[in-house]
């Protein structure tokens, strides 16, 4: 609906002379004010010379046969004195027009248009809300980034919240998505790790994956520590580096194999509890060298007519790239150090080409990382344009910002740093304990607490928008009541308890009984506006708009569940407000799914 009245508000303006290339058509704060709403009489009245409220009165007189002829609409009547409203006396999807204030054009739907809307909401089910903006496309989206030997930390957690609902966002738009994970397994960390399990002895190996993998990060903290304050040690880390690249050391090899093993099979059991899969991982040590071929290839010193681009220059023995040459928002970068070691920027591209390889037909590359990240992989991808032009529009960068703890301490509830891990078990047990007077099973309580309490991380970083620094609150995030993810899984359990108390009752939903309804209610307003709510979040790769809709859409539903009795024999519209409510969980369910939340079965 909203792309009909776009096009039909650009048709009647170029009969009055405007060519508009963008309409803003937005949803009024209240609905008192229409259904949507728009200022584009404002922004154009100055071209025409005339007031907006003029430029508003012909818009809507051009719209009016516009709109029936397009079957939009039904016959408008114009209401005197009142010429600025109009309204329709025939069966159609708008029943009314008026202009408000200065020149704002309200658009009211008609019952008919929310009657049919629940229909196609129950016949669409787990379908409710996708487009096909991406269809026969193919997109990747790489996110997560956790480095093999460190701990898997809280930006880790925030890059997997959003890049898994960016790519479920994605595949609701048509594309086949592919989930990309690039972790760093070579580097100074993994040295700084090694030195420590050298010195300070290696784990228990009866430990559980989890626990040796905590150990090995542990044994990084006190290398970094010691490579800092401790020359002698800094020395030995080095040359623990070197011996990691070219394998010369059988006993680091074998601390390295073991290492690398445990704390990727420690991430695994972490995506498991995120609900999350990777089609692809790539790593650092393979990205190298790729990177390093490409970029010698590309300097302007290498030899041989295939060589001559130039992109690259040696600068004092270093490899760089002069961005500001290209863009004066650019600036240059060392992708190959003068001892010969190629940095991040060298195993970017080698990644870029690499992804682009496997997937041959790849329609799109969509990474996600902290936002520290952002002006280096500016001028990695203008590296990349100039090679490859043909990959400029294919890459997409998107940051986020960084999240710290309410009470400004960054230690976890039993005195530990925080890492994302512990973050993500320490939410969990949040909510079993709130749990522990419940009469279900352990095994209920374990997995509603799982489920609850991962919602309660994920909804705190998708609200924000990205770029955003967030506030965690432990208990604010797993409130039952406001802005929350377990606030939101609570009212849809609500709802679905509401459904199968109806199939009980031998009640089943009908949308046919709304047709008769004179009043819309607020919850048909703003069902429908889900599969709008997707196509932003696509197009801006914002899942926060979700998020925010879905919370707006758990508020108008309770308050619809408080001042209505559903089940009552004497509402003569029974089955249709079951049909509200089904309407309300399928759409709660796929939006939640969309934000990579499940939906539990009861809390």
């Amino acid at each position: 609906m909203q792309d009909k009245i776009k096009e039909q508000i650009k048709i009647a303006l170029k009969n009055i002379g405007i060519q508009a290339e963008n309409i803003v058509l937005e949803h009024p704060a209240d609905f008192k004010n229409g259904d949507y709403s728009t200022n584009v009489a404002m922004v154009y009245a100055k071209q025409l010379k005339i007031s907006p409220k003029e430029l508003a009165e012909k818009i809507v007189s051009v719209l009016l046969p516009l709109l029936t002829k397009e079957g939009i609409e039904g016959r408008f009547l114009i209401q005197e004195p009142l010429s600025n409203s109009l309204l329709i006396k025939e069966r159609g999807q708008i029943s009314k027009i008026d202009i408000a204030g200065f020149g704002f054009i309200n658009f009211y739907l008609s019952r008919e248009f929310f009657s049919q809307s629940i229909k196609e909401i129950l016949n669409k089910g787990d379908d409710w809300g996708k487009n096909e903006i991406l269809k026969n496309k193919k997109v990747m989206v790489e996110y997560t980034q956790p480095n093999p030997f460190k701990p898997f930390h809280i930006g880790h957690l925030m890059s997997n919240a959003i890049g898994e609902s960016i790519s479920r966002i994605v595949e609701f738009s048509g594309a086949e998505t592919v989930r990309a994970n690039y972790q760093g397994d070579i580097g100074l960390h993994v040295a700084k790790a090694i030195y420590g399990l050298q010195k300070f002895g290696m784990p228990d190996k009866n430990l559980s994956v989890s626990k040796q993998a905590q150990y090995i990060g542990e044994q990084y903290s006190k290398g970094s520590d010691m490579y800092e304050n401790d020359e002698k040690a800094k020395g030995e880390i080095n040359t623990i580096n070197k011996k990691v690249y070219n394998k010369s050391d059988e006993e680091i090899n074998k601390i390295y194999d073991w290492g690398r093993k445990i704390t990727l099979d420690a991430f695994e059991e972490i995506y498991k509890i995120l609900c999350t899969k990777f089609q692809h991982y790539f790593f650092e040590s393979e990205m190298a060298v790729i990177g390093e071929k490409i970029v010698r290839e590309n300097t302007s010193k290498a030899e041989g007519p295939e060589h001559s681009r130039g992109i690259f220059t040696e600068s004092e023995g270093a490899i760089v790239f002069k961005g500001e040459d290209y863009d004066d928002k650019l600036h240059t970068r060392v992708f190959i150090t003068s001892l010969g070691l190629p940095l991040y920027e060298t195993k970017e591209i080698g990644l870029t080409m690499t992804k682009f390889e496997k997937e041959k037909d790849l329609d799109l590359s969509i990474v996600t990382t902290a936002i520290e990240q952002g002006e280096y992989m500016k001028v990695v991808q203008k590296a990349i344009s100039l090679m490859h032009p043909e990959l400029e529009k294919k890459m997409k960068h998107i940051t986020h910002g960084m999240m710290r703890l309410a009470s400004g301490k960054m230690s976890s509830r039993k005195g530990n740093v925080v890492t994302g891990e512990s973050l993500l078990h320490d939410s969990i047990s949040i909510v079993l304990e709130k749990m522990k007077d419940r009469e279900i099973t352990e095994e209920e309580k374990n997995e509603i607490s799982k489920i609850v309490g991962v919602s309660a991380l994920k909804y705190s970083i998708l609200r924000s928008s990205l770029g955003s620094d967030i506030i965690y609150d432990f208990e604010k995030s797993i409130s039952f009541e406001g802005d929350s993810g377990p606030y939101l899984q609570y009212t849809a359990v609500r709802a679905n308890a509401i459904l199968k108390k109806a199939e009980e009752l031998g009640f089943a939903p009908s949308p046919y009984q709304g047709e008769g309804r004179g009043e819309v209610l607020p919850l048909e307003r703003m069902l429908y506006q889900f599969p709008e709510i997707v196509v932003r979040s696509y197009e801006q790769l914002e899942p926060h708009h979700i998020a925010t809709y879905l919370t707006e859409l758990a508020s108008v539903f309770n308050s619809f569940y408080a001042n209505t009795h559903i089940l009552n024999d004497e509402n003569q519209y029974k089955d249709y407000h079951i049909a509200l409510v089904q309407s309300f969980y399928t759409t709660m369910k796929n939006g939640l799914y969309l934000l990579g939340i499940q939906t539990p079965e009861r809390m």
